[in-house]
């Protein structure tokens, strides 16, 4: 027989899963979270609360964006809250693509948005994937799937 019955088709895409690639998973998840809370540091500086300002954002969003920055890094290297943690972070990074670096054109060289886009695919794809199964939420098995 040439074709197959329907029932017996597999339809669904399943990726298999071996300890390097659940290493390479956190690893990706990992060193982005290392970049933001690397980055959120210098965002707790009262100097940058005056960037802000010049560029036209109000200074109460300092300690949020820092915030959120560090403790999404965190959360992201451990595990816990990663897609919650992930959409929030890129959301920061498009308020940074669209508002800073938008006219500055695509380059980071000249102050462009090349790098801030390369970090929103990696959130979006953390968002896609989740914590991998090198996560506290792995282990833990009782966080529902959408909070990991």
């Amino acid at each position: 027989m040439i074709f197959q019955r329907p029932e017996s088709m597999n339809t669904e895409a399943t990726l298999k899963g071996n300890v390097l690639h659940d290493i390479t998973h956190w690893g990706i998840s990992a060193s982005i979270g290392v970049t933001f809370i690397v980055h959120s540091i210098k965002k707790f500086d009262p100097g940058w609360q005056e960037w802000l300002i010049s560029i036209g954002i109000p200074p109460e969003l300092q300690l949020p964006i820092a915030l959120a920055e560090f403790i999404g890094g965190v959360l992201l290297v451990v595990g816990v809250l990663s897609r919650i943690s992930a959409v929030i972070l890129s959301v920061i990074l498009l308020g940074a693509i669209f508002h800073i670096r938008w006219e500055n054109g695509f380059f980071v060289s000249k102050g462009g948005w090349e790098w801030d886009l390369v970090m929103l695919a990696a959130t979006l794809a953390i968002i896609a994937a989740g914590p991998g199964r090198i996560s506290i939420s792995h282990v833990a098995k009782k966080i529902p799937r959408f909070l990991q």
